[in-house]
Parts: structure tokens; C-alpha cells; sequence
């Protein structure tokens, strides 16, 4: 039997490469009871959110580490990957939500600099395709901190340099885009999101994401202005793509997405496939009798486009069946077995407890595992493991 691995992570649990492994060990487990050959291939994937480079660096890329400005200013060790003269930067890894100090939030005055000085640095390293994956960022600042780390200048009214984050941008007056490295001239951004909002409105990054990022009534309001008062000042200027500010994406990452269509000329495509396009995932499925996906919470948000969807779709085009392995779900029948999945397995099938199952996450994988190598090889069912939710009836 062959079996292709392919989850996102288990966020707050395990990576994916981390998930992967255990439902491996289980399968292997199996295989052996049983006495069957099996063969395991694990393609960890994400859909443009934390774990892209992970994704990346397992699809045969390098992984690089520099140190940059987190969040708020702190500097932080952040990763990029490169192939040849591609490279892969996860926003989160620099602008995230997991880099602020303590865990606390900084709504108007959180930065995504440190996301365009790894931009920076994958140019110093001769890369001039690059794939920016905008999910998981702490900040609100259409981008901006980004393009200061790439060599523009946001003025205020005496002519001084603005303070960074989202919040500043109230009194800005001029942008300067003369300084921009030249080096993007010659480079293509493509924009890993799945988010489709606008900058602006109530659609937009300030009043839709505002608040997970630790912003109050007020906050957005203020960002709501800021942003706009963004719009004006770079139109002024000669931001390269007109009505970017409405663009599908331009709300993504806080802004960051605004910034990287009217600057940098970026075009945006859903962060699965990119990533499963990163990893010849379609060609990886040649001979296999099953795939296995996944992610933490198996929910309405996983049917807009998410990792465990996009794996079923591909592998439905192959016409090999697809179990879905995850956290929880609070899906039904119907809504799974349109998505594509032929078994789903839970971790609260096995531990009703959620605390327990996201630390013991690991070994419940394995059981879950086991049971998957056991159903499939043989068409039994092992007794007293997690009972699989079918949904093919």
C-alpha cells in the first residue's frame, strides 16, 4: 500500500512536519502487525500561512535563518527559504502573532518591517521570484513597514520620518518611493493569501481582522482613517497599480497585501496551490491508494479553500480516496463528503478533553494512524480505536 501524507499543522500542537511523522509512525505500525509492505510518502503543506516554509523547505528548498524586526521592534530569528533563485517568505515568521514579546498586543503600533527585510534579504541572496505568504500578521499597517524596509520613506508635516505602525499613518503627508531597492525591478512577488478582502470599508483589514489583532472599537477607527489617509498619499505619489486599495487581497496581512499590488506589482493566488504547485504534489501522487490530510480544526473556514481542501481536490482528480484527520470538526456529513473526504478521524473521538488532546496530539495521531493502515490494508475495522466518521455511507 502506498500512502501520501500531506497535512497542514495542528496550530498550537504540532507542526506539519510534526503531524506528518506520527500518523507515519502509526501507519508503520500497522503495516508491521499486520505483515504488509507499505509505502509512506509525507509532503507537508500549508495554504500560505505559517508552516509555508516548512512546506517549502520539504518540497527541497533551503531553509535560512536571519534576524529582523519582529512585530514591535524587537529583533527576531525568522526563516525564508530559497531554491536557486526563488524564494519563500512567511510573514508570520517576521510579523506574526506568535513573535510579539509576551503575547501582547499592539494594534496601532505593530510593524511589518521585519516581513520586508527578509524580502531583502532573499534579494541579497540573487532571488528574483519571490512567493510572500501573508497569513498570521500582528499588524495593521497597509504595508508600509514593509516598504520603509525596502527603501521608502513615509514623511509627516515637518518633513521628519513617521513613527511606525498603522496609527502614524494619520499624519502622513508625502511618501518618498525614490529610495526603493532597484533590485525589485526585476523581481516578481507573488502573494500566497486566501484572503479576498479590500483595504477599506467593512469588508476591510481594519474593521474585519482589527480586532484579533487587539484592537478596540476605537483602535479601528482610527486605523480605518489611517489606512485611508495611506490610500490618498500613496495614490499622490505614484503607486504603480490604480484602485489597488479595492483589489481582492488588498485587506490580507493587515494591508501588507495593498502595499505589495500598488507598489510592487504583486498578483495574488490562493496559498494552497501555490504550495502544492511548490511541491509537484500532483505528480507526488503517481501509484498511491490513499492520501491522508489535515489540520487542527476541520470547520467552515477549511471549505473556503484551506489546506485539507485543496489536498482533496487534488487528489480527487487522481481518483485516490482521501481521509481527513484533524483536531476537531465541526462540520456534517454533507459538507464533508462534498469537500472530498472519504473518513475523517478526530482527536476528540479519542479525547473528549480539548487541553489534553492538543498536548498529547502526537501519540493520539499515531493511534489514529494505526487505525487508518489497519481499516485500509485490510478492510477491518480494529476494535476500542477512534471510530472513523464516514461519510462516503
Amino acid at each position: 500500500m502506498r500512502v501520501v501524507i500531506a497535512p497542514d499543522k495542528f496550530k498550537g500542537s504540532l507542526s506539519a512536519p510534526e503531524v506528518a511523522s506520527h500518523l507515519e509512525a502509526g501507519l508503520r505500525a500497522a503495516a508491521a502487525s499486520r505483515g504488509y509492505p507499505i509505502d509512506v510518502l509525507c509532503i507537508p503543506v500549508a495554504d500560505g500561512g505559517e508552516g509555508t516554509v516548512d512546506a517549502a523547505v520539504g518540497a527541497g528548498f533551503e531553509r535560512r535563518i536571519v534576524t529582523v524586526s519582529g512585530s514591535t521592534g524587537q529583533p527576531v530569528p525568522a526563516a525564508f527559504a530559497v531554491r536557486g533563485a526563488e524564494a519563500v517568505i512567511e510573514m508570520a515568521a517576521a510579523s506574526g502573532l506568535d513573535q510579539l514579546p509576551g503575547g501582547i498586543r499592539d494594534p496601532l503600533g505593530a510593524t511589518s518591517r521585519g516581513t520586508g527585510e527578509l524580502i531583502r534579504a532573499a534579494l541579497d541572496a540573487g532571488c528574483r521570484r519571490i512567493i510572500l505568504a501573508i497569513g498570521g500578521s500582528a499588524c495593521t499597517d497597509g504595508g508600509s513597514g514593509l516598504l520603509r524596509a525596502i527603501g521608502a520613506r513615509f514623511l509627516g508635516a515637518d518633513a521628519a520620518d513617521l513613527a511606525e505602525g498603522g496609527a502614524a499613518l494619520v499624519g502622513l503627508q508625502h511618501i518618498d518611493l525614490s529610495g526603493l531597492d532597484s533590485r525589485l525591478s526585476e523581481t516578481s512577488i507573488l502573494l500566497a493569501s486566501d484572503v479576498d478582502n479590500p483595504l477599506l470599508g467593512e469588508r476591510g483589514a481594519a474593521r474585519v481582522f482589527g480586532a484579533q489583532k487587539g484592537a478596540s472599537p476605537t483602535d479601528i477607527v482610527v486605523l480605518e482613517a489611517a489606512l485611508s489617509r495611506f490610500v490618498v498619499v500613496l495614490t499622490d505619489a505614484g503607486g504603480l497599480a490604480a484602485d489597488a486599495e479595492n483589489a481582492p487581497g488588498a485587506g490580507a496581512a493587515g494591508g501588507v497585501g495593498y502595499a505589495a499590488l500598488a507598489v510592487l506589482g504583486a498578483t495574488r493566488r490562493p496559498g494552497i496551490d501555490i504550495v502544492l504547485e511548490l511541491t509537484d504534489f500532483e505528480n507526488q501522487l503517481a501509484g498511491a491508494d490513499l492520501v491522508i490530510t489535515g489540520e487542527g480544526s476541520l470547520d467552515h473556514q477549511s471549505l473556503a479553500g484551506k489546506t485539507p481542501v485543496g489536498v482533496a481536490r487534488a487528489a480527487s482528480r487522481a481518483g485516490i480516496p482521501v481521509v481527513a484527520v484533524c483536531g476537531r470538526t465541526t462540520l456534517n456529513q454533507d459538507e464533508l463528503q462534498r469537500a472530498g473526504f472519504h473518513e475523517v478521524y478526530s482527536l476528540t473521538d479519542l479525547e473528549s478533553d480539548p487541553a489534553v488532546s492538543m498536548s498529547k496530539a502526537g501519540p493520539l495521531l499515531e493511534r489514529i494512524g494505526h487505525r487508518i493502515g489497519w481499516r485500509h490494508a485490510s478492510g477491518e475495522t480494529e476494535p476500542r480505536h477512534a471510530a472513523a466518521t464516514s461519510v462516503t455511507g
